[in-house]
């Protein structure tokens, strides 16, 4: 389990092909991530959150970590798309104690958004995303969202789109000082709606 609070920002540093190039080993520079003194570096079989995709850690280095993604990861988020070079959001698993700053997210992406829109707005920016139709239902204003697994609170929604306010301090930290319109996303929707949604569909 995650926040949606993100701790750092790593960099894809190499791509290796596994299982006929199906699959595909991650490694990814992240010393931010992995040092520091007010908690251990991560363990072998460690979660971490990359862009809003909860994998396992299998290599660990000084100040960078692997991960594999399978086929079906990589078909289903931005992960598929990623090169040498791409900017990661990314975030520890919670443990017992942590501070909730953002919500609860499972680090199970729901589907791939589209970036359509950034507009200042005061001292923030107002960003639109579009969301595949089937996740849309779910997305409700002042509802929490995770987009690249930045925890976020849903402004206005308008059938398959909806708008959230990024501050500076947001875009600082986070792949959002780097995406543009048409860029894709990883979205998550708020486990909540997930459940009452199935629990309806047996009424």
């Amino acid at each position: 389990m995650f926040t949606g609070i993100v701790t750092a920002l790593g960099t894809v540093r190499a791509l290796t092909p596994l299982g006929g190039g199906r699959d595909m080993r991650l490694e990814i520079a992240a010393p931010e991530l992995l040092g520091g003194e007010d908690r251990p570096p991560p363990v072998l079989g460690a979660s971490i959150a990359c862009s809003g995709c909860c994998l396992t850690a299998v290599e660990l280095g000084p100040d960078w970590f692997a991960v594999d993604a399978s086929a079906e990861t990589l078909a289903h988020t931005t992960l598929g798309t990623w090169r040498v070079g791409t900017r990661v959001n990314l975030e520890r698993s919670l443990r017992l104690g942590d501070e909730l700053g953002g919500h609860l997210v499972s680090g199970h992406v729901d589907g791939v958004g589209e970036v359509i829109a950034a507009v200042p707005e005061n001292a923030s920016v107002r960003w639109r995303f579009r969301v595949p139709p089937a996740l849309a239902r779910f997305i409700a204003a002042k509802g929490s969202v995770a987009v690249d697994g930045v925890s976020l609170t849903v402004n206005e929604v308008t059938d398959d789109t909806f708008g959230v306010n990024i501050i500076p301090h947001t875009a600082a930290v986070t792949r959002f000082g780097l995406l543009a319109p048409g860029d894709a996303v990883n979205l998550e929707i708020d486990m909540l709606a997930r459940y009452v949604a199935r629990l309806a569909e047996f009424r």
